[in-house]
């Protein structure tokens, strides 16, 4: 069994089709067909079979895409590992949801890679519903964001900060000295930064509680742009109370009141057993809930992510 044979069932099982997984890997459907067809010899099992409705997997055949994904996951991090060793430095891979990247990220990576001089941190800036697939793949060493809705048996879970999230809008809007109905808040245009974006997370689901459609919502770059934008126009933005708290001290946002204007939310950082993950992941987690880590995610440390080498790598998704 070799990596090439596991990268090319892999792709076949993610994008459920050969010929797909030969335009991904850019070789031949001849030369996918033939690496597959090894591993059915080798494992003496038919792995999928083709049907009008796609690919049937066997038993089998599901057990081994799982390992495939790990085993090639574990070989990428290996290399970047042995990489990192030779220059005399250690990896720590984050994963963190926007809200946490954009509020907390840069002061909790600063206070921790500084304890550390041979560790560099690695930020990357996805949706949520994605961490379990990262995790289990060895791309990230540890996720961090909203406490999910149905967490993966599979993955230690650790709750360490509390936050709450608010509705804002400027002085001037229409909803500045009301108390304002259900139909009035789903009437409004709502102003988001990318944590708008997804159904996982505390504004998401405050979203979906107001019942605002999305032809009223508008998404921006960062929740920093959209509470710039809100401070000028006729919208509502939806942000975390610390975050927001000297521009509502100063008068420059107000807090709307109604119903479901606000909500409380989790912060939660995830990781492999700890058999399986790096000691660095470790050490993160327990750093985490220590008060000197808390007050660096609430303050900041005065840098922002981009700070960071190499590059925070952003995914976007619809």
């Amino acid at each position: 069994m070799t990596p090439a044979q596991l990268r090319a069932f892999a792709t076949v099982v993610r994008l459920g089709s050969v010929k797909a997984a030969a335009e991904s890997l850019q070789v031949s459907e001849a030369a996918v067909s033939m690496q597959v067809a090894q591993l059915r010899r080798e494992l003496n099992d038919k792995l999928f079979t083709r049907t009008r409705s796609g690919l049937a997997f066997t038993p089998g055949g599901l057990r081994l895409a799982s390992r495939a994904a790990e085993i090639l996951g574990l070989q990428d991090r290996t290399v970047r590992e042995v990489r990192q060793a030779g220059r005399g430095r250690r990896l720590l891979q984050l994963a963190a949801s926007s809200l946490f990247a954009e509020h907390c990220a840069a002061g909790l990576i600063e206070l921790f890679a500084g304890r550390a001089a041979d560790l560099d941190v690695e930020l990357r800036v996805c949706d949520p519903a994605s961490f379990g697939v990262l995790l289990h793949s060895r791309e990230v060493d540890i996720a961090i964001g909203p406490t999910p809705r149905q967490p993966d048996h599979s993955l230690l879970y650790q709750d360490f900060l509390n936050y709450q999230i608010l509705s804002v809008a400027g002085p001037a809007h229409p909803l500045a000295d009301i108390s304002a109905s259900a139909s009035q808040l789903a009437g409004q245009t709502y102003f988001l930064g990318p944590s708008g974006v997804g159904k996982e997370g505390t504004i998401p689901a405050l979203l979906t509680r107001l019942r605002v459609p999305e032809s009223h919502q508008r998404i921006f770059q960062s929740e920093a742009a959209a509470l710039e934008e809100t401070k000028r126009l006729d919208a509502i933005a939806l942000a975390v109370r610390f975050a927001v708290s000297t521009d509502l001290a100063a008068g420059r946002l107000i807090q709307i009141a109604g119903p479901g204007t606000h909500a409380p939310g989790t912060w939660c950082a995830a990781t492999l057993p700890e058999h399986s993950r790096p000691a660095a992941a470790s050490e993160l987690l327990r750093f985490i809930t220590t008060p000197r880590a808390i007050q660096a995610m609430l303050r900041g440390s005065g840098i922002t992510v981009g700070r960071f080498k190499p590059s925070v790598h952003v995914t976007l998704w619809s």
